[in-house]
């Protein structure tokens, strides 16, 4: 194990925590963006080094390991700490509580440390203490399961990512590159942040949150309550459908109509029917090159401004730009160079 010499005036320290159980590619995320960001006279600006709580190889979620040169003496020199998701410490996942090594080694972080995780490091970072009635967000899939286990913290579902100054926290896998890419800027500037964008070959910046990347499947119709109701309006989304319609179809008052369908679904009718038409403009966007007008026409919006305003509500993007990102185009067709002629 090498050991850990810190310089005065040396380069930003950021010391990435490798967990029993670490997911490669969040592991791999901070060395990429922070390892490849220069000065403009091409001088690195951050030094990453990787470490383990004993300095011994951890498992990976993949078929192989990690051997890394540091122990937990880096944790007390780093600048910015970085912990990755990691499935191996269950008591962190099932208890909300750091394993005894882990409590130990982290206990040893300077306190004016910058404090980072990706998708569900969060875990890590909440079990500390330190998202304690602060917002922070983690991978949409856990965030019922870690607002249950850490009620204290102030969950956001739907962000790429969360800056509440010192302690930042990102969704899971890529939206840690948002968040690493984001510190860079938040430290050198957007120049900076490009050439390094570029050199990954991603956008330096992503528009919307994950909320845009959750599927909600439709709960399959039954012939009790308003479930008959709610597959017919699913076919005439393109239709005005006022509640006094959806109760007829039902054949029941209004007011019982409400009442049955909140109990049934867990929102009001209305709210319902928005989320059922942004659901079908975004299968639309993806799979279709129809006009976003049309579009709007055809899921009950009736004008552009109407779907950009929804879908804007719903998932943080607007219509063209979900488009840009999931519109499932054909691949291109292999360029096939002719053999150079022979003399």
């Amino acid at each position: 194990m090498i050991a850990i010499v810190r310089k005065d005036h040396a380069r930003h320290r950021v010391v990435v925590l490798a967990l029993d159980g670490v997911i490669p590619f969040e592991l791999s995320i901070p060395s990429r963006i922070f390892g490849t960001a220069e000065s403009p006279d091409g001088e690195p600006l951050y030094e990453v080094i990787t470490c383990t709580v004993d300095g011994r190889p951890v498992r990976t979620t993949a078929d192989f390991t990690i051997a890394v040169e540091h122990g937990a003496d880096a944790l007390a020199t780093a600048d910015t700490l970085v912990i990755p998701a990691a499935y191996g410490a269950g008591t962190i996942h099932e208890l909300g509580r750091l394993p005894e090594p882990l409590a130990a080694a982290l206990a040893t972080v300077r306190p004016r440390t910058r404090m980072v995780s990706i998708c569900l490091g969060s875990y890590v970072l909440a079990a500390m203490g330190l998202l304690d009635g602060r917002p922070a967000t983690t991978h949409w899939s856990h965030a019922e399961d870690f607002q249950r286990l850490f009620p204290r913290v102030r969950v956001d579902p739907d962000v790429l990512f969360v800056d509440d100054g010192d302690v930042l926290t990102s969704a899971g896998a890529a939206a840690g590159m948002d968040l690493c890419l984001h510190l860079v800027r938040r430290d050198h500037g957007s120049e900076v942040t490009n050439q390094v964008a570029r050199g990954c070959v991603v956008p330096p910046w992503r528009e919307g949150g994950q909320a845009q990347y959750i599927e909600r499947p439709v709960p399959a119709p039954s012939t009790a309550g308003t479930a008959r109701t709610r597959a017919w309006a699913l076919e005439r989304l393109h239709e005005p459908l006022p509640l006094s319609e959806l109760a007829a179809h039902a054949r029941m008052s209004v007011r019982t109509f409400i009442r049955r369908f909140r109990e049934e679904v867990g929102m009001p009718p209305g709210q319902w029917l928005i989320r059922q038409r942004v659901d079908r403009a975004r299968h639309l966007l993806e799979s279709s090159d129809l006009p976003v007008d049309l579009i709007a026409g055809q899921t009950g919006f009736g004008t552009t401004a109407s779907l950009r305003h929804h879908l804007h509500a719903a998932i943080g993007v607007s219509p063209m730009a979900y488009r840009r990102t999931f519109h499932r185009h054909e691949p291109p067709p292999a360029v096939l160079h002719p053999p150079a002629p022979r003399p």
